[in-house]
């Protein structure tokens, strides 16, 4: 990395330490599950690394989340407990805090935009988690939350710039490290900072020479450009909602910037694809945030490859619909789905020779839209859209280059 943004001066206590993991560990031990950590005999074949890898989307919420939350909870005074706790998230933090609030008899009180989808309401109270919507934006939501806690004297349990929940997350490293001691690098997925400057923290102290790399979506570079000195611009419709932060913590900067061996960005295209490839492989759904450690791990294989790597399914948290959508996708990247564009002649006649083209490539036909009408083609052409289902790229290349022979006009509709 460049030279961070942020350093302790000389002389001055740790902002967090190895021994607040342990004993973070020690508090949630027995309520949280210690999920596995599982070395991947395809994903390695596939990287040219050995990876290991860790499920964090089997804890009972689907996400690393309720760790941070639960030591938090666990450190309150009886009187914190008996008025009540509030957070500001329509993500997975709050699922974490109204679990465990709720199993602990603690009020959970949670701030959502207007905006948030009903279903991560539904999902919030279905665990008991009080949701109050408010604003249009999570800015807006957090500053209500805010003005809550001190209207009724709740204690505000932030997602990510807490040294309670950044402990809590750290013990997803600790138990990582105990069960594969000797791994080489760890590549941790960063939004605010939380579960990476507890993972880092734990890690450094049990295995000095442990590389640790933070992964952003490229859509949202906050902490990146922080660490980094760099100004790119943040904001977009991402996969990797969890770690979409605009602002990074500043309890986490600081942790962090003399944590981190090096900061990589991912694209939406390789966390489409390496959450694909987890469900594919390891037959496990994570949520995009959740891909993104294998996504870095894909992306810049001069990082990783020859070494242990050490990857955090953080969360497995997706809507179906856009788990579907994104599987699609990835069948069209590699050449099993795809779309073509043929410009016939109307006349009868015309369609059996495109299909015994497929046939003979042993191609499949799902789908025939012809358009008469609103083409700028003369009146007796047709603009013939096929989909089409291959069994990779090869075979497909082979058919259009056979369309072509026959002296069909083909194009490909291609993803950007």
């Amino acid at each position: 990395m460049t030279e961070a943004a942020f350093k302790p001066a000389p002389g001055d206590f740790p902002l967090l330490t190895a021994d607040d993991v342990r004993a973070a560990a020690e508090r949630i031990a027995g309520a949280v599950v210690r999920t596995p950590t599982l070395k991947s005999r395809t994903l390695s074949a596939i990287t040219g690394a050995e990876i290991y890898v860790k499920f964090e989307n089997h804890q009972f919420t689907a996400a690393y989340k309720e760790r941070g939350a639960l030591n938090a909870i666990l450190q309150l005074t009886g009187e914190q407990r008996a008025k009540g706790v509030i957070a500001a998230s329509a993500g997975n933090h709050s699922q974490g805090l109204s679990y465990h609030g709720t199993r602990l008899g603690v009020p959970v009180t949670i701030v959502m935009p207007r905006t948030t989808p009903v279903v991560k309401v539904m999902q919030t109270e279905s665990v008991g988690g009080t949701v109050v919507l408010e604003g249009e934006s999570f800015d807006e939501a957090s500053a209500h939350a805010r003005k809550l806690e001190q209207e009724l004297g709740l204690t505000f349990v932030h997602p990510f710039d807490d040294p309670h929940v950044a402990a809590g997350q750290g013990t997803v490293a600790l138990e990582m490290l105990e069960d594969v001691p000797d791994l080489d690098v760890l590549a941790i997925p960063v939004g605010g900072g939380g579960l990476a400057s507890g993972m880092g923290t734990i890690a450094r102290a049990m295995q000095p020479d442990i590389r640790l790399i933070g992964v952003e979506a490229e859509l949202y570079p906050s902490m990146f450009n922080l660490l980094k000195g760099a100004h790119r611009p943040v904001g977009g419709d991402t996969l990797a909602e969890g770690i979409a932060v605009f602002e990074p913590g500043k309890f986490t900067s600081a942790v962090l910037a003399g944590l981190l061996d090096d900061f990589v960005l991912v694209s939406e295209a390789q966390i489409e694809s390496a959450l694909a490839l987890l469900l594919q492989i390891e037959k496990t759904v994570v949520e995009g945030a959740g891909a993104a450690g294998l996504a870095a791990v894909l992306a810049y294989p001069q990082l990783f490859a020859g070494r242990k790597v050490g990857v955090v399914l953080s969360g497995g948290n997706i809507d179906t619909r856009l788990l579907a959508n994104v599987l699609l996708r990835d069948l069209v990247r590699a050449g099993r789905l795809a779309r073509l564009r043929l410009i016939l002649q109307d006349r009868p006649g015309s369609l059996l020779r495109v299909a015994k083209v497929f046939y003979s490539h042993n191609v499949n036909i799902i789908e025939i839209v012809h358009q008469r009408i609103f083409t700028d083609l003369p009146a007796k052409g047709i603009a013939t859209e096929i989909e089409c289902e291959a069994r990779d790229r090869k075979q497909l290349d082979a058919l259009v280059e056979a369309l072509r022979t026959e002296g069909f006009e083909v194009s490909l509709m291609e993803l950007s």
